[in-house]
């Protein structure tokens, strides 16, 4: 290995070791806030049989 290969290996290891990425993590010195808007709808269908209807019209005392 000649001197410009030693030196190259050198530069080379500087500049990966430069590039390291880092990621760094931190509380926020403020509470969070979310403000949300949230409508819920909803909407209910009861369907009776033929039958059943007319139990409940012939016995209109069973409720």
């Amino acid at each position: 290995m000649n001197k410009s290969h030693l030196y190259l290996f050198f530069v080379v290891s500087f500049l990966l070791a430069a590039c390291n990425p880092t990621v760094k993590v931190e509380a926020p010195d403020e509470p969070i806030t979310i403000n949300m808007n949230i409508k819920i709808e909803h909407e209910v269908r009861i369907k009776v049989d033929k039958e059943l209807d007319d139990v409940f019209a012939d016995d209109s005392g069973l409720f």
